[in-house]
This record gives structure tokens, sequence and C-alpha cells, in this order.
């Protein structure tokens, strides 16, 4: 007998093979892909064999398809649920990026689903109406099979409090070591779904992060006696093989890959065999079952992604070259800077470029534009802070450039194990130097606001998003403690008023930054 275990995990809204950077756009992703391997793999299940398929969360966010779905009316709010109902998923898990849109809309976008939503460490979960149960038992040729579900407890440190309001998360392995045990009674095979990703080498145990709490994949491999199979996510990274015993997958994002593990049982129904790989997607032709039931939308988010929004003149805000940006500002990141301190009332701000994909804004720009280089749903805070916690903040900045050879890169921290660009972020309303041959932690060497140097004790108030400003990217000297204001407004329709306010915006070099690379 063999148990073949499958899962899908940060989707993030993907549904088609396109990032939407144009209507001609074709991607090697997408659940329409993922969806053609998970059938495949069913209809070869031998006759001794069962398949166990398992959604791993972050699936109703992150594309300019799910930006459009939270705006669109109800019947189309559900539209990737009705997807994964038709692929009969045996069950699913709450991500983090599910409550950015609050309560609510998890409760609207879940609700066609005909499989249950697991989070055995969120209380509250169930009495709200997000989740149905810690735990789910299944039969399948009579073998037992139990499958834990589990959510990164780090939630309530990025999100508004109203998202998380009536809910408690609790450590992922202290909920394990709690539940395995009597699930191990009741079942032959205890899967653990866990929408977290790995604090540590999985070969040798050294930490690859700061411990928090956010990540607990690898202490579930060795802390929690009894797991038959680990599905992670979060991470997105690609990862398939037995760790320390256990067979484990993290199937990137986007739909890239199905994750698959094998788990073979003798007479006893005792595993004696495991093994774990990824099925890669980019040669699978889209599902038609589940093309038929997106083609009501997808013509109608290519038109609304086309829309123009705002006018541009003055220094260009494309990007063509995001490491020169990142070290010598760029007028695209000076803008999201402008927006933020006009809704913050304010005249420091920090913003990111996300990543190496990011375009900027043409003189004609569009909401695909704007979606595709803001692509976060993250709203604005302003933070009352120090002096020595802004030379922190920037010290932190700094440690993203790394110089090798005379050449300057970006340092391994911010991109192993997870490739993490969105944790440098550039300033505006402060004039700075970095110079990045010097040790780490002692990189700024020139700080002034208004003209004159930063010092230690005074205070000054910063605009920036809510992820930053809870302290998420390694950056424990901004809290929610120190907020002052909330705009609860996501970053991309701040932006979409501004244009509102300001038909045609003029484009300003950003002078205010110095990195002395040799």
């Amino acid at each position: 007998m063999k148990v073949k275990i499958l899962s899908t995990s940060d989707v993030h809204g993907y549904v088609y093979p396109t990032s939407y950077r144009d209507r001609q756009d074709d991607q090697a992703f997408g659940m329409l892909k993922a969806a053609t391997v998970i059938r495949q793999i069913r209809a070869e299940a031998m006759a001794d064999e069962v398949v166990v398929t398992i959604e791993n969360g972050d699936w109703i966010q992150g594309s300019p398809l799910a930006s459009f779905l939270v705006q669109a009316p109800s019947p189309d709010q559900s539209l990737f649920t009705e997807l994964t109902a038709a692929l009969h998923y045996d069950a699913g898990v709450l991500g983090n990026h599910e409550f950015n849109y609050g309560q609510a809309y998890i409760r609207q976008a879940e609700s066609q689903r005909n499989y249950p939503l697991l989070g055995a460490n969120i209380s509250g979960g169930m009495a709200q109406g997000l989740l149905d149960a810690p735990y789910q038992i299944i039969e399948k040729h009579g073998v037992k099979i139990a499958i834990l579900g589990l959510t990164t407890a780090y939630v309530p440190v990025w999100e508004r409090a109203e998202h998380v309001a009536g809910l408690e998360f609790t450590s992922a392995v202290a909920t394990a070591q709690r539940l395995v045990p009597p699930l191990r009674e009741q079942a032959d095979v205890v899967i653990v779904a866990y929408h977290g990703r790995f604090e540590a080498d999985l070969e040798t145990g050294e930490p690859t992060e700061r411990l928090t709490g956010e990540n607990e994949g690898y202490r579930l491999l060795t802390a929690v006696p009894g797991i038959d199979a680990l599905v992670t996510g979060h991470q997105h990274r690609q990862i398939a093989g037995v760790y320390q015993g256990v067979p484990t997958t993290q199937p990137g994002e986007k739909g890239a890959a199905v994750g698959l593990i094998e788990l073979t049982l003798d007479a006893h129904k005792q595993v004696v065999r495991q093994a774990a790989k990824l099925l890669s997607t980019a040669n699978a032709d889209p599902d038609q079952q589940l093309s038929n039931i997106a083609a009501r939308v997808k013509t109608r988010v290519e038109d609304w992604l086309d829309e123009p929004i705002g006018e541009l003149t003055g220094a260009a805000l494309t990007v063509s070259d995001p490491m020169t940006a990142r070290l010598q500002g760029h007028p695209y990141l000076q803008f999201v800077n402008e927006v933020e301190m006009a809704a913050g009332g304010v005249d420091i701000a920090a913003t990111a470029l996300f990543n190496d994909d990011v375009r900027g804004l043409a003189s004609h720009t569009t909401r695909r534009q704007l979606l595709n280089s803001y692509p976060y749903p993250n709203t604005l805070v302003v933070e009352r802070v120090t002096g020595r916690d802004l030379r922190n903040a920037l010290e932190r900045c700094a440690s993203f450039f790394a110089v090798n050879q005379g050449k300057v890169g970006v340092a391994k921290a911010f991109t192993s194990p997870k490739l993490a660009l969105y944790n440098y972020d550039v300033y505006s309303g402060l004039s700075y130097q970095f110079d990045v041959t010097q040790p780490v932690g002692q990189r700024v060497t020139q700080l002034t606001y208004h003209g004159v140097a930063v010092q230690p004790a005074q205070t000054l108030e910063i605009a920036m998003n809510q992820y930053r400003g809870n302290g998420g990217g390694d950056y424990p000297m901004f809290s929610a403690a120190k907020v002052i204001r909330e705009i609860n407004v996501d970053m991309a329709e701040l932006i979409s008023q501004y244009f509102k306010a300001h038909p045609v915006v003029t484009g300003r070099p950003q002078t205010n930054l110095t990195v002395v690379t040799h």
C-alpha cells in the first residue's frame, strides 16, 4: 500500500500562467497547470494507492487577479475556492496572507470549498467561522490518515489588529507536541500541514535566521516524534527530501510545482519506505474544467488592469536597473515615499523595491503597472522613533550590500534561504550615506535631517508600510507600540488616490542617498 500526499502552497492567486505584465504574458506556473498535474497523479494511481491532496495556504491573495476579486461582486469573490472545490482537495490550511483583507473576506472567499480548513494553533477560528477543525482524520482504502493543520504564529505581528480580532495564535511546535501523540493513536499515518518555513539548515540544524517564533519547521522535524510527513510553505523555496527522518516538501510559489510525498506501508500499515519530490508544472496544459470556471473573469481582469490611473512628467519612473536603484535611489522610490509622506502627514518615509521584476510606472500609468510594482496589500503606519532606532534601521538596510573583489552585490542573508529583496528600504526626507566597505553595523557614516546630524535621543516620525512598522523583515527597532497613526488604506489604493488628487505627477530624482563602494 502506498500513500501519496500532494500539496500546493503559496500560489498567491496565480490561477492562469501569467504574471499580468501584459495581455500576452505566458509563464510556466499557475494553479491551472498544477491542477493538471494533480489530476494526472490521481488518474495514474494503482488500486492499492491512496492519494491525499492539501492546499497549504496563501492561496487567495497576491496576484493582480486576487486584487481584482477583492473589489468584485460577491459571487466572484469565491472564485478561488470554486476552483479548489472542483479539484476536490482533502484539506486546506490558512496562510498568513489569507488575513490581509480581514476575516469577512476570508469567509466569503472560502465559502465554496467542499473540504475542511484546518488550524490547530489558531484559537477562536472555529467560533468565528474561519476554520472547521484543528485536524481531520480521513479513511481511504482502509488506511486512516490524520492531517494536522498549522499556521505560522507570527500572523498577529504583521496584521492589523482588526484582521485578527478574537483570534489567538500559538506555537506550531507546542501545538503539534500536544496533538500528534493522540493522533498517532487514532491514525495509521500522521501528516502535518504547516504554513510556515524552516528556521534552520535542514541537515545541520544551524539557525538560518533570528529565532523569533515566526518559523518552526525545523523543530517540527526534530522536536515532535510521530510525524510521518511534513508539508510546508511560506518561504517560497522548492524543497523535497527526507530530513531528520521525515519526508518533507515545500513547492515554491505560484503553482510552479506540486509537492509529492510517497509513503509505502506494510501489511500492518507501518511506514517502511518514504520519499519526497517536486513535480514541475511548467509543461502541463491548463486544466480545462478549472479554466472554464475561471473564464468569467479572465477578460474583465485584463480590462481592469489596463485602465489608466494617472499621468507622469519629469524624471522617468520606469526601473531598468534594480541594483542601481537601490544603490543610488530612484524617482519611482521617491514618488512612493512622497505618497506615503502625504498620506501620513510627515516628511520622512521609507519604501522598498520589492523584487527585481518591478518596472515602475510609465508616463501613461495604468493599474497593471501599479499592481505589478506594488503587489502587496500593505497599509501605512506612522511611527515615532528615536534617532538611535533610525540609525539601527539604516544599519540593517546597509547590511543588504556585500562587496566581493570590488563588485557590489546582495548579501547572502537577503538571498538565502529565501530571496528577500523586499527587506531593503530606501528613505526620503533624510540625507544619509553608507560605506559598505566597512563592517556590518558600522556602515552608516552620515545621517542628517533638515541638514542637522540626527542625535540618538531625538524623536522622528516616519511613514512606512505596516509590515515593516510591526518589525517585519528583522527590523526589531520598529514595533506596533511605536505607531502613532494608522492609514488603513492599502498602498496601491493610496497611490491611485494620489493620482486622482494630482492628475499629472512630476517625477523627481532621488538625491539624498549615497553608497560608498570602494
